[in-house]
């Protein structure tokens, strides 16, 4: 489990396809705390590290990973947002985020509010998904407050601590971003048939 605050970012240094896994090796200021078995969230997909060498750590992506999130579309010399799981004994500071991303998104619009950022998302229009003002949402592992709620599209708000020390600063209009809708939401969707 993990709660959407990034604590850093990781920057791919080496892909490597076997089969139809991909394997991505990171280097990060918080590789020497890693262990190998540990889950990790990689732009809100949870990964599990599965070698470790000097300052660099390996995760692999299988197919359904890749279909489904926007980590296919790593390059070398990208960075992603990264956050350790829940420690048991800390503080709750985000909200419930699973690490499983239901689906992605494109932005679709960005505003610089003069001290602050909007972003809309848009996401498929097939999708069960729903948000609702001022619930939860995450993006790319981010765990925000929506506002401006739609049918099948929503904006979020960034502060500059959230602007700087994460991966938004690089988002352009067009990007496939990562989406994980409120765990809580989604149980009352499904069980009201939406």
């Amino acid at each position: 489990m993990f709660t959407g605050i990034i604590e850093t970012l990781a920057k791919v240094e080496h892909i490597e396809r076997e089969q139809s896994n991909v394997h991505f090796t990171f280097s990060s200021s918080i590789t020497p705390e890693l262990k190998v078995d540990q889950s990790v969230a990689h732009n809100g997909v949870c990964l599990t590290v599965v070698k470790i060498h000097n300052e660099h750590y390996t995760v692999t992506a299988i197919d359904e990973t890749l279909q489904k999130t926007n980590l296919g579309n790593l390059h070398v010399g990208d960075f992603v947002n990264l956050e350790r799981c829940m420690a048991a004994n800390g503080r709750f500071d985000g909200h419930i985020v699973q690490g499983h991303v239901d689906e992605t998104g494109t932005v679709t619009s960005f505003i610089d509010n003069d001290g602050s950022w909007t972003y809309t998302i848009s996401y498929h229009n097939t999708s069960h998904n729903v948000t609702v003002e001022k619930g939860s949402v995450t993006i790319n592992g981010t765990s925000l407050t929506v506002v401006n709620s739609q049918e099948h599209s929503f904006s979020v708000c960034i502060i500059p601590y959230t602007y700087e020390n994460t991966i938004f600063k690089t988002l352009k209009i067009g990007d496939t971003v990562n989406l994980e809708f409120d765990i809580v939401g989604k149980y009352v969707a499904k069980m009201l048939g939406k």
